[in-house]
Parts: C-alpha cells; structure tokens; sequence
C-alpha cells in the first residue's frame, strides 16, 4: 500500500503544474461556453470549492478568488492575520486581505479589469447581499456553481492519490475504534479517539459521526451529528460514519460494531442484506450504469422487510455530488438521468434499518468507477466488526 512519505513529510504539499495547468483550461471553458469573461469564486468557513481546487489555499473564514483568462488570479482573503500563510500556499495568485467588505474589495478589482455588463460569474454560495451588491455594479451575474460540480465529478489521478490518503487517515479511525474502543467510552470519548489517529499526519476533521444502542432494545438507527455521553456497554452496536480530510480531500467510511460480543439476530439480518446491497451496487459502478440501476440493486432491502434512512449512493469528492440517491422505499426523488464515467468517485453506504427506525447499521465507503469494476481507496476489512 501507499506510504504517502511524500505528501506527510511536506511543509504544504503541491499539486503539479500540469494539474493546476488542467483544471486552469477546465474553468476557462466554462467561462467561454457561459460567456463570462471575469469570475468569482466565494468560500466561507473551511467550504472553499472552486478556491481550494485551482489555488490551492483551504478557505479558514471567508475567502474570494477572482479569475479572468490572461490575467493573474487574484485572492482576497478574511482576515488580515490569515493574509501571510494565503501568501504563502496559494499557487499562482497575488494576495490580499478583503478589507472591510470582501464584495466591496472585488468588485473595486472586477471595475479595475473593465468588467462589463453581463459578463460576470459566479461559484459558491455567495451571500445575498454580496450578489446584490455585485450585481448593482456590473449587471446580472451568471451563476456557475452547477458547472463547477459538474467539473468535480470525475477525478485525475493525483486528486485520487490525495483522496486515498484521506481514506488512509480514516481506515487509521476505524482500526483505533476496533483496538482501543471499550466499555465506559461514550460517543464525546469515541470521537476523541478517532481524531488523534489523524491529527499527527495532519489531518482534519470532517466528519465523525457515531450512534451507541443496546442491541436488545435500540432507540436510534443512523449515527449522530451530535455526540451524546451515553457510555458503551456490553451487548451495545456501535454505528459510524467518518471522513478525515488531508486538506480538502478526504474519503468516507462507516462501519458497525458490536460490542464484546456477536451482532444480534435482528442486527445480524440487518447487516447481511446491508453486505448484499452493498456488493450489488458495488459492482455496477463501471462506466455506463444509470442510476436508476443503481437504486434497483439495492431492492433486496425492501424484499428483506427493511428500509433505509440515510442516502443509498452519492457521489463525492470536492463536494456532496450527484448521483444523489436513496432506496424505493426512501427514496430521494426524482431519480436522476445519471449514467456513471470512468474516474467517478461515489461512497455506497446502504444504511438498512427497520421500519419504525429503532434499529439500523452502517456499512460503506468510498470507491472509484473503473472499466474494470469498484477501485477501492480503503483497506480495512469490510463487513460487521467487535469492539472488546
């Protein structure tokens, strides 16, 4: 397997060239089939989209990248404190701090590079009043986001490398979670946990998200978003979701866990037609399968008297990214006209549970569409696993 040496031992490791070169001309035809000769990207809060994907720097508060072709980028950042390390990481980009109103401070750029009417766009979820703003000084802007994810879908292979590190600093998670877990941990101890697997090698903090039941009375079928202190027992299932990012590229992975001893009945059913949902999706994910095959080779959870609750499929990687879908029974309608490519990147996650939700599992991970069938980018051992 991979050591990633290169990418841990670097101060901020780098892109190539020739990457940033390809996703530079990506953009730029983008623009030229919308028409924009001036764009916007907006990040906020750790979100930096399109910022991150062609400079390079992790949005921390709120953060503006402003791009016209045959022009340097330029980048105003929130705050001035984070100007200097912007300076630093950004890749081909003159920086410098928003000012009081990153808005303001750009369209004072957009004025100084004879923006036009009409000619403006826009990636990211920028603020009403920012596009308010924007648009009383340089007319109807052309919002670009879409063709942004649109981008994302398929990955190269050295955005793939650093997803696989990201997969790597989570499979870190889980083996930590089945050694070092037991009895009297709560959920608040769990993520603790998992997070010190990471933050040695650099990582951050996704997600992790984690739901402790007593097997022979369970109130809770999906991991939390919040952890609660209920402390891990014997005869407990412990339900998780985790993704660990190296920067901005992270894999996603969940597991169940019974706790020092074996999976119920009930949740023993659960799991193996959550096994079969998940090898029978799995194995369509070759170029050319729609979606709507992929919600049919989930059918076995509704046959087997069950449902889900959280999402059957979507795609990911720079962003929560179509195919979103969800079983018949749970559906996320419409099912879209989506037919899988090459280098995709999509986590399969059927989340079976029973139909009054008391009780659920949790098993998946991210994998990559091939000609040959499912890449896998995580290595631990699939499947329903012990704690203690």
């Amino acid at each position: 397997m991979d050591s990633f040496d290169d990418l841990l031992s670097q101060e901020y490791p780098r892109f190539s060239d020739a990457e940033l070169a390809r996703r530079r001309a990506l953009i730029e035809g983008v623009m030229a089939e919308a028409e924009v000769d001036h764009l916007l990207c907006y990040g906020i809060g750790t979100r930096g989209g399109a910022i991150g994907w062609l400079s390079q720097w992790v949005v921390t508060n709120e953060a503006l990248l402003m791009l016209s072709p045959g022009d340097e980028n330029e980048l105003f950042v929130q705050y001035f404190n984070h100007v200097p390390l912007a300076t630093y990481i950004a890749r081909d980009t003159r920086v410098a701090w928003g000012g009081a109103s990153t808005i303001a401070t750009s369209i004072a750029a957009l004025q100084r590079r004879g923006a036009t009417t009409g000619r403006v766009g826009v990636m990211g979820p920028l603020p009403l009043s920012a596009a308010r703003q924007l648009e009383a000084a340089v007319g109807p802007v052309t919002d670009l986001t879409p063709a942004y994810n649109r981008l994302r879908l398929r990955k190269s292979e050295e955005e793939l490398r650093w997803f696989a590190l990201g997969a790597h600093l989570g499979d870190l998670a889980i083996a930590a979670l089945e050694r070092d877990a037991h009895v009297g941990m709560s959920e608040r101890d769990l993520g603790a946990l998992v997070e010190s697997t990471w933050l040695p090698l650099g990582g951050v903090n996704a997600l992790h998200y984690f739901a402790v039941n007593d097997m022979s009375n369970p109130t809770y079928c999906v991991p939390r978003q919040h952890p609660s202190p209920r402390p891990l027992r014997a005869g407990d299932v412990v339900t998780t979701e985790i993704t660990a990012n190296f920067f901005e590229y992270g894999g996603q992975i969940l597991r169940t866990f019974a706790v020092e001893t074996e999976l119920s009945p009930l949740y023993r059913d659960l799991h193996d037609v959550a096994d079969a949902a998940f090898a029978a999706i799995s194995a369509l994910l070759v170029p050319g399968t729609t979606a709507e095959e992929l919600v049919e080779a989930s059918a076995m959870i509704e046959e087997a008297g069950f449902t889900t609750l959280d999402d059957l499929v979507h795609g990911y990687g720079g962003g929560y990214l179509a195919p979103i879908l969800g079983s018949r029974s749970r559906p996320n309608e419409p099912t879209p006209d989506f037919v899988l490519e090459e280098s995709m990147m999509l986590v399969v996650q059927p989340n079976v549970v029973t139909p009054d939700h008391r009780a659920g599992v949790q098993t998946g991970e991210c994998l990559v569409v091939t000609a040959e069938g499912p890449r896998r980018l995580h290595h631990v051992a699939r499947g329903a696993l012990r704690i203690g």
